[in-house]
C-alpha cells in the first residue's frame, strides 16, 4: 500500500496531534496509509547530542522514507513566523535529494501550531512551502469547499492545517482544527493516489 510521509517536529505536543489527524485523514482514503516520522532536535555543539531514536513518539525520518513515499505532509511549530530550527536543519540536509529529484511531482502539504491567533501561522506555512517548491513538489492546501475553513475561530487556513495553542501551550485541538487537519490528509492522499497511478 502506498505511503504518505507525515513528518513533524513537536515540543509541546500540538504539532504531533495535528500530525496524527493528518495521518487519520490519509487513512480514510482507500489504498493509502500514513507513515509518521519526526525530526530530531538540534542543539549548539556545546550541548549533549540527542539519542539516535526518540524515547517516545514517531521514529526519526530517514532518506528511505522520502524515496518510498508518494506524497508528504510537513509540520512544525511556529518560531517568530518561521519553521522551527530542527525542521529547517532537516530541509538544509536534502541537497542530494534535491539534485536527484527524489520529491519531484510528489504532492506535499504543511501544518503548524502557534501560541496566538496572529503568531505567524500563515507565514510559517508559506515558508515551509518554499523548499518543497524547490524540490518540485505539488503543493496541496485546504480549499474553501471545506465548511470549517469559513467557520473556524481558531486554527485552519487555506495554506495548511494549524492549531492555536494559547499562552498555556494547550495541545488539545479544537473540533474545527481536527476536522481541517483530517481534510488536508484526505485531499493529500487523493491527489497522491491520482499522481502515482
Amino acid at each position: 500500500m502506498p505511503d504518505i510521509l507525515v513528518l513533524y517536529y513537536s515540543r509541546g505536543g500540538s504539532v504531533a496531534r495535528l500530525a496524527r489527524q493528518v495521518a487519520r485523514g490519509i487513512g480514510e482514503v482507500d489504498g493509502m496509509q500514513a507513515r509518521l516520522r519526526s525530526v530530531p532536535p538540534v542543539a549548539p555543539v556545546t550541548q549533549t547530542a540527542a539519542p539516535p531514536e526518540p524515547d517516545d513518539g514517531a521514529p526519526y525520518v530517514s532518506v528511505a522514507d522520502l524515496e518510498e513515499c508518494v506524497g508528504l505532509a510537513i509540520g512544525s511549530p511556529t518560531r517568530f513566523g518561521n519553521m522551527a530550527a530542527p525542521m529547517k536543519h532537516w530541509f538544509d540536509s536534502l541537497g542530494a535529494q534535491w539534485a536527484s529529484g527524489t520529491l519531484v511531482d510528489k504532492p506535499a502539504a504543511v501544518f503548524t501550531s502557534t501560541a496566538t491567533m496572529h503568531g505567524g501561522q500563515e507565514a510559517t506555512l508559506l515558508g515551509m512551502q518554499v523548499p518543497l517548491l524547490h524540490h518540485g513538489c505539488v503543493i496541496v492546501g485546504i480549499p474553501y469547499t471545506e465548511p470549517a475553513l469559513s467557520s473556524t475561530r481558531s486554527g485552519g487556513t487555506p495554506y495548511g492545517a494549524s492549531h492555536v495553542a494559547g499562552g498555556g501551550d494547550d495541545p488539545q485541538l479544537t473540533e474545527d482544527e481536527a476536522v481541517l487537519a483530517r481534510a488536508l490528509g484526505r485531499r493529500l492522499a487523493r491527489i497522491a493516489g491520482t499522481l502515482s497511478a
